[in-house]
């Protein structure tokens, strides 16, 4: 079961249960997907993967299997920033 975690490891923006903009690879490390998009070029910086939509989970199964609150960051950064 995903533990949908609750921020960007690379910005250590809020990701709740119910983020569209959420983003796994299949670690299920979870970025946000401004860093995905701007700063990681699509690649997982943990495992070289790709990234896919996380699911969100319905709230009736959220209550019974709740998110995650431990939260996980890059102490050593995720890098600049790619130039639009």
């Amino acid at each position: 079961m995903l533990e949908l975690r609750p921020n960007c490891e690379c910005c250590d923006k809020d990701l709740p249960p119910e983020a569209a903009d959420a983003l796994i690879c299949t670690f299920e490390c979870t970025f946000c997907a401004d860093c995905v998009e701007h700063i990681l070029g699509g690649t997982c910086p943990n495992c070289g993967g790709n990234f896919s939509a996380r699911p969100i989970r319905p709230p009736a199964m959220l209550k019974k299997y709740p998110a995650s609150t431990k939260r996980v960051l890059k102490a050593e950064g995720c890098g600049s920033r790619k130039a639009a």
